[in-house]
């Protein structure tokens, strides 16, 4: 059974309830919570109202002394300060990301950027950057309307989704990070239900469930 205690769920699709990266990450926490029973889950659904992009006036804001700030930029960086301590509690963190245009969903772009802060989540030193966030466990679940695997070489090459978020994870220390794929859900009823179960199926076995007496 997991020890962790502190699951962050970050969950960035644009359609809520259907989502499919966010019903397969909830299969993974649910089992998280039976296998953790006094666990505590903090959940941030991100959306363009709740989530701003990180802006030169925020960026300036975090440069100043806490009494030099104006009103709006306390808020701001007390803002970005929120998500960063969230990340730093948990044990273990978790992803919804589907694919848009190749990439991820630009709230979750905006949420790292406020969590990637030199001096906090890494730091630069003689022997190079080091990323600070260390110890925790990452589960990511990607959703995708095709199949963009290592198996199909010519779309593989246009997956700029993964290999950003393995990058930016790594660069900020969490190293542990575990993908649950859920790929062909536009392709057809069939295919999307097959991939949503072999999606299912990857989630559960990742929570080590106790044992009934």
């Amino acid at each position: 059974m997991t020890t962790s205690s502190n699951l962050l769920f970050v969950s960035s699709s644009l359609f809520n309830g259907q989502s499919k990266s966010r019903e397969i990450a909830g299969e993974y926490i649910s089992g998280w919570r039976r296998a953790n029973p006094s666990g505590r889950v903090i959940e941030r659904a991100l959306s363009p109202e709740n989530i701003p992009h990180l802006s030169g006036a925020t960026l300036a804001a975090l440069g100043k002394a806490a009494d030099a700030r104006t009103d709006d930029e306390a808020k701001a960086v007390a803002f970005a300060d929120s998500l960063i301590e969230e990340a730093e509690a948990a044990d273990t963190i978790v992803l919804a990301a589907p694919m848009y245009n190749f990439a991820i969903p630009t709230t979750l772009k905006a949420w790292i950027d406020h969590i990637a802060r030199a001096g906090r989540t890494f730091r630069y030193t003689a022997q190079g950057p080091e990323g600070l966030l260390k110890g925790k466990k990452v589960v990511v679940v990607v959703s995708r309307g095709g199949f963009y695997t290592t198996g199909n070489a010519a779309a593989a090459s246009m997956n700029h989704q993964e290999p950003y978020l393995r990058t930016v994870l790594a660069f900020l220390g969490l190293t542990d990070v575990t993908f649950i794929e859920v790929e062909g859900q536009a392709i057809g009823p069939d295919v999307a239900a097959k991939g949503l179960e072999a999606a299912r199926a990857a989630a559960l076995s990742l929570v080590a469930l106790p044992v009934a007496a």
